[in-house]
């Protein structure tokens, strides 16, 4: 099948509350611009240099997301154009996305990634870590970030209650921190829970996902 019939029959099968992240990463340009034609406006790339390239020659009505993780010397590099992060797991990251934001005088959004997978190679923070962060002063004082939601990665098996479970976690966290009284403040602005790839995205709006990220069902493999 096409670039435009994979994408028109994957959009066919998702929720309207359901946001589609294309995951473009290493794809050339002319894949990009078949998907953007059949109307995909929102696309993930996990480096940045890459993404950078193809804002640069790409429609500027796209919303660019980063998907990878985010080493914080790289953050001035998108900074200008990226519409949200993904993967963000420190505190440190937090305050150069800030800082770098304000140099570009606007707003980054952001999502906060969870560790929720039994595998070592995944990034993320745990419950304790994230409630550090959202208590912390620091964070309080940031004006040019905004928390939108979690984000969170499976672990990379055929087991899907094992998959399941874990999404069920990062639900539970998003939950939790949505209807405490002492955090609402600081997560009022939050709709977003980006789970689900390409082999488990269904799966992962059945328990709640709110932004599947989706590459290979899309473009072909890589």
């Amino acid at each position: 099948m096409s670039i435009t019939k994979n994408l028109l029959q994957i959009k066919s099968t998702l929720l309207s509350t359901v946001t589609l992240v294309a995951v473009s990463k290493t794809k050339p340009i002319p894949d990009l611009m078949e998907a953007y034609d059949a109307g995909q406006r929102i696309f993930g790339e996990n480096k940045i240099q890459e993404m950078a390239e193809k804002w640069e020659a790409m429609p500027k009505d796209i919303e660019w997301h980063m998907i990878g993780h985010v080493q914080t010397n790289k953050v001035k590099f998108m900074a200008p154009f990226v519409n949200l992060i993904h993967g963000v797991d420190s505190l440190k990251l937090l305050e150069e996305i800030n800082k770098q934001a304000k140099k570009n005088n606007r707003i980054i959004d952001c999502l906060l990634q969870i560790y929720i997978a039994e595998e070592e190679t995944k990034f993320g923070l745990d419950e304790q870590e994230l409630n550090e962060i959202l208590t912390s002063t620091t964070f309080q004082e940031m004006k040019n970030i905004r928390i939108v939601g979690l984000m969170g990665m499976a672990t990379f098996t055929d087991n899907q209650s094992q998959i399941k479970k874990e999404f069920t976690h990062l639900k539970s966290i998003f939950d939790k921190l949505l209807h405490s009284t002492d955090a609402i403040n600081r997560v009022s602005t939050w709709q977003t829970i980006s789970m689900g790839m390409s082999g488990d995205y269904q799966l992962a709006i059945e328990c709640g996902s709110t932004m599947v990220r989706i590459g290979s069902s899309i473009f072909g493999g890589r």
